[in-house]
């Protein structure tokens, strides 16, 4: 009975190690803006539209790059629950000032139907801690990102 579990937590963290070798810097961002707008559990249009405006702003995709990537996206949401396998893998491919860009575009994602609920700002807050962001660069990116939206 204990190989078998050992069996299943090595096959599932293969799986994850996997997924998130597979996983580009735009793919794990696009990923973590659903994360946050799925937080409430309510996706709308408006939301939408920042996390395309945002992956663009960051990345500059083209139309058909970018439709692309947040249709990924939206089916990775469907099928896997979690910031880990993405914040991981941004750890190792942004600096310090690309993560604050990050969040601060989560922030931007938040606030873009008007308001950042409690559980959209539990996600970032979460995400943020993931990618070590200190405390005094989340609240400056949420600040950036309300003055934004204003």
């Amino acid at each position: 009975m204990l190989a078998s579990l050992k069996e299943l937590f090595a096959f599932t963290e293969d799986a994850n190690h996997q997924a998130s070798d597979q996983i580009d810097p735009a793919l794990a961002a696009a990923a973590l803006m659903f994360e946050v707008i799925w937080s409430d559990h309510a996706i709308n249009d408006q939301e939408v539209e920042q996390i395309e405006t945002s992956l663009q702003s960051l990345y500059a995709l083209d139309h058909a790059a970018l439709v692309n990537l947040v249709n990924d996206a939206r089916e990775r949401l469907d099928e896997n629950v979690g910031l880990h396998p993405y914040t991981q893998h941004l750890n190792d491919a942004l600096t310090e000032q690309d993560k604050f860009n990050l969040v601060k575009a989560l922030w931007q994602v938040a606030f873009s139907d008007g308001h950042a609920d409690q559980f959209e700002e539990h996600t970032i807050r979460r995400a943020a801690d993931l990618l070590y962001l200190s405390h005094t660069r989340f609240i400056e990116a949420k600040l950036s990102a309300k003055q934004g939206a204003k």
